[in-house]
């Protein structure tokens, strides 16, 4: 079978290492060890032993391989002759490097700790295609320590022999000691694969191309009245954001304006407002947050239930259009932005063309995705758009962007890079959120940070996320998405615009709700870098198409 040769594959500078490796791996014994290219650097100077042999019941030997045609002379110089000649220093190599890992090895805490004495080293050089006289000799380098070309056929013997002649002050090494010192070379403490890390490099990955995705509003600098589609990943969210600074900054020849950066859901709502907190008053939007904010803000007082649909889509807009014509000038806006706009009623915007400074020519950005309407919700502004498309995927994994591309709205090229494989479990829809909670365990022993994992589901809500809302109310439940270091529990339909790292969509619906290819969608897509999916198959099939199920890998 032969000796351990560690790495298992090593790479090597020449053909001569490698032939004197695989020489002595062939002829060394089950329990003898091969070190290949080990590198060691101390406080004077760094050192690769090309080879370390160690013997249990013999002895370590370090061995320096020369190949070529190797010569000495009269003044001890030693000589490597090819392509051209050029002077080395073979034995010292050896030397110093035997020196330094043996002073590593014994100053590890693990060799120290044990209370073991020292046990014996040696040096030797090897010169597979040179001739070694029989009597050869130099002050520094005996017959038995170096081993040409007639010595390759009973080399390991050599060593050997060589291992158990040298420092017999000290003892041999033993089968425990040799795995001692094989552990110590090969590092401690070492650095682990860490998910995170992964994350991180594709999240930086992902946030330059969002900003070089920004050169779109460049486009728009003459355009007033614009929609951004583009399907879940695509940077709309940031695009959003990053016109709503800009517009309120002032550019290319524009004055600053007055800006209203708007959506619908509490979630993406306070995300807006946390990602300004920090921005200079000039550089801050005058309105951020939700549509009902902004008719609070105007006087409206609303004390609804959310499944009133009579009171939110048709009562609110018309107090608020009210509002909005007697509003001072000072209170009106130059620009409105309106992110996930696939989300506002019909009503919804009378009252804010009616709040623009201009009605008829004032600055409306609407950024949507038709394929993420979760509500029954219907209509758009009642103003022409100039359409632009965003048709790449920046923000999720390339496994993660393949496994929805069918429910996008256009074919997306994904760029966010190579990540995990997505993960199907199958369960019935009474047994996925036991199931979710199980697979949210597995991802944090995998390593995720329990501040980067969220279980979503598509139907009745995880009795987490209940328990969070009735205790903290919806503001409260919200704030945890970004204050709590907890795992995050929450519903698709709170979601939209939202993100985590890990992801475990719990699809807990049997198939008969209203829009369930929509929640698919968007459940599939709040996961940037690790998704799991828990359901029936035949609900996700049928929610979301054999392509989709293909790509799930369902059964």
């Amino acid at each position: 079978m032969g000796a351990r040769l560690i790495p298992a594959e090593p790479t090597f500078v020449n053909n001569a290492e490698r032939e004197v490796c695989e020489r002595l791996i062939g002829q060394l014994g089950d329990d003898d060890v091969v070190l290949a290219n080990r590198r060691l650097t101390d406080h004077v100077q760094d050192y690769e032993a090309d080879l370390v042999v160690l013997m249990p019941g013999h002895g370590i030997v370090v061995v320096e391989v020369k190949g070529g045609s190797v010569s000495t002379d009269e003044q001890g110089r030693w000589w490597q002759h090819g392509s051209g000649s050029r002077e080395i220093d073979p034995v010292g190599q050896a030397l110093r490097s035997k020196h330094a890992l043996r002073t590593y090895v014994q100053e590890d805490p693990r060799w120290r700790d044990s209370s073991r004495s020292r046990v014996r080293w040696a040096h030797t050089v090897v010169t597979p295609y040179s001739s070694v006289p029989d009597h050869f000799s130099m002050p520094d380098c005996g017959r038995d320590m170096i081993h040409g070309r007639g010595d390759q056929k009973h080399l390991a013997r050599r060593l050997r022999e060589l291992g158990a002649a040298k420092e017999t002050n000290y003892r041999v090494p033993d089968h425990d000691d040799v795995d001692l010192i094989v552990e110590i070379l090969s590092g401690r403490n070492h650095m682990q694969r860490e998910v995170v890390a992964e994350a991180d490099d594709r999240e930086a990955r992902a946030d330059r191309l969002t900003q070089e995705q920004a050169m779109i509003l460049q486009v728009t600098r003459l355009l007033d009245r614009v929609e951004v589609r583009g399907g879940a990943g695509s940077g709309k969210t940031v695009l959003a954001m990053a016109q709503a600074k800009q517009l309120t900054r002032g550019f290319a020849g524009r004055g600053a304006q007055r800006v209203a950066l708007l959506c619908y859901s509490i979630g993406l709502g306070e995300w807006f407002k946390r990602a300004f907190e920090g921005e200079r008053r000039r550089a801050r939007p005058a309105f951020i947050g939700r549509f009902e904010e902004l008719g609070r803000e105007w006087g409206v007082q609303i004390d609804a239930d959310r499944n009133d649909s009579e009171f939110w889509e048709k009562e609110l807009p018309e107090q608020m259009a009210r509002l909005a014509e007697d509003l001072p000038e000072g209170k009106k806006f130059d620009a409105i932005i309106v992110d996930e706009a696939q989300d506002f009623a019909e009503d919804w915007w009378a009252p804010l063309l009616a709040a623009l400074r201009d009605p008829e020519e004032g600055g409306l950005y609407v950024y949507s995705d038709e394929n993420q309407k979760v509500f029954a919700r219907f209509g758009g502004p009642p103003v022409a758009l100039v359409p632009l498309v965003l048709d790449h995927n920046l923000r999720n994994t390339r496994q993660i962007a393949e496994s929805f591309g069918p429910l996008a709205p256009m074919r997306m090229r994904a760029l966010g890079g190579d990540g995990p494989e997505v993960e199907f479990v199958a369960a019935t829809a009474d047994e996925a959120l036991a199931v979710a909670d199980d697979e949210v365990e597995r991802l944090l022993d995998e390593g995720w940070p329990t501040e980067h994992v969220a279980l979503i589901t598509t139907g009745t809500r995880h009795p987490e996320q209940n328990a969070r809302q009735q205790s903290l109310g919806q503001e409260g439940y919200w704030r945890t998405f970004w204050e709590s270091d907890d795992v995050f529990y929450g519903h698709v339909l709170g979601c939209k615009g939202l993100e985590r790292r890990a992801v475990v969509l719990c699809v807990n619906e049997d198939g008969t709700r209203d829009r369930s290819t929509e929640r698919l969608y968007v459940g599939l897509s709040r996961a940037t870098d690790k998704l799991v999916v828990v359901g029936d198959p035949e609900v996700v099939r049928a929610a979301g198409g054999d392509e989709i199920a293909r790509r799930l890998g369902l059964p």
